[in-house]
């Protein structure tokens, strides 16, 4: 079980922090552990009037996928917000886009 919690909290705080690219990744996994673990992949996803989050695990065990759960729920939309952004000529101009949700994990 403390295997469990522990690949959860990795797993969860690399992905959760991939609001920016431009930001440093510190405790970056590479490779995991098929030995025993679970892989956890949180994302947020736009549509219209709601968002859409998706919980994504999978199930190691003896290098091989055992399972794979994926869950979505949807949630409230938090908007747009103005943000100055670069088109692939290098013009910047402000434009729309939608909020993200942070993530924050805790693992017992």
């Amino acid at each position: 079980m403390r295997k469990f919690k522990f690949c959860l909290l990795i797993f969860g705080l690399m992905t959760a922090v991939a609001c920016e690219e431009t930001e440093e990744k510190e405790d970056e996994v590479q490779n995991v552990d098929k030995k025993a673990s679970v892989e956890t992949e949180l994302s947020v996803q736009h549509i219209d009037t709601a968002d859409v989050l998706i919980t994504k695990h999978k199930i190691w065990k003896d290098n091989k996928l055992f399972k794979e759960i994926i869950k979505r729920d949807t949630i409230p939309a938090l908007g747009d917000s103005l943000q100055m952004v670069e088109d692939a000529n290098g013009n910047e101009h402000n434009t729309k886009v939608k909020k993200d949700y942070e993530f924050y994990i805790t693992v017992q």
